[in-house]
């Protein structure tokens, strides 16, 4: 789809309007977005709202929200513009984004959601595919592109430590406090009956539990172990039961042929006394 819509102009799928862009002034063929009206079920997508997002397709990865947003400027106020790496089912959910922490690098060509304050917005887009193609890099705001997009991208992976340090202890201070609230609620519970008349039991408490090593978790491991082993598939044949039982009789006649042994020896030793 997106290599037919990069060699036609103007061409797109049914109900997408092909948008062309480029990138400088040097570039000959346009590349092109496929854009539409965004659809949704009612009340399904708050962040998304219907009639004011417009969806596009093939969004080149050198392409970020900032080049989108410029790039629509003209048609309307943008309220916001995400960018995923395929489109969206269900309502996305808030994640903590991390610079550091997030190993998942974008490949390939993705799509976005652009938010207008109304709805004329999303009208106005979509009437730019009759225009000619639009440059997306000017020279205030260049998209970085080749080589020097290679070059920003290792120049940005490198660590800062004081920028790094501040992340992690603002990460630890949320976990501290998120603790501290369950904690705090665990404890407000403690002892207080349900609406059916349980109470609910945690660790804390006179004794409490204390946590695993590994070393002890290794051991319990082990030992759980042995004990399926010992009754992994004990006496589950008939044949099974057949030999356990001729074993234990054996073991009771060679008992009680010892048994005869030694009372016939005491009563040669003259120290048998049965009474």
């Amino acid at each position: 789809m997106a290599a037919a819509a990069e060699r036609v102009p103007g061409a797109a799928p049914a109900g997408y309007a092909a948008l062309a862009v480029k990138f400088g002034p040097r570039q000959r063929s346009p590349h092109c977005l496929l854009v539409r009206e965004h659809r949704v079920r009612d009340g399904a997508g708050a962040a998304h709202p219907p009639r004011r997002t417009l969806f596009v397709l093939n969004v080149p990865p050198t392409c970020g929200p900032e080049s989108l947003s410029r790039l629509f400027l003209s048609c309307g106020h943008v309220q916001s513009v995400d960018i995923c790496d395929k489109p969206e089912i269900a309502e996305k959910r808030d994640t903590l984004k991390s610079k550091f922490f997030n190993p998942k690098t974008t490949k390939g060509f993705r799509v976005a959601y652009v938010v207008f304050r109304s709805p004329a917005g999303v009208q106005a887009a979509k009437a730019l595919a009759q225009r000619g193609p639009l440059q997306i890099s000017t020279e205030s705001h260049p998209v970085k592109t080749g080589i020097s997009k290679w070059i920003a991208s290792y120049a940005g992976s490198v660590v800062d430590r004081e920028e790094l340090k501040a992340e992690v202890d603002a990460f630890m201070q949320d976990y501290d406090k998120q603790v501290a609230e369950e904690e705090a609620k665990a404890a407000a519970e403690d002892g207080v009956p349900d609406e059916e008349g349980w109470v609910k039991v945690t660790r804390k408490g006179r004794k409490p539990g204390l946590p695993r090593t590994e070393a002890a978790n290794l051991r319990v491991l082990e030992r759980e172990r042995r004990k399926r082993a010992r009754k992994e598939l004990l006496n589950f044949y008939a044949w099974q039961h057949r030999e356990t039982k001729r074993e234990h009789i054996a073991q009771l006649r060679k008992k009680f042929e010892e048994d005869k042994q030694r009372i016939a020896l005491m009563r040669a030793q003259r120290k048998f006394r049965p009474y």
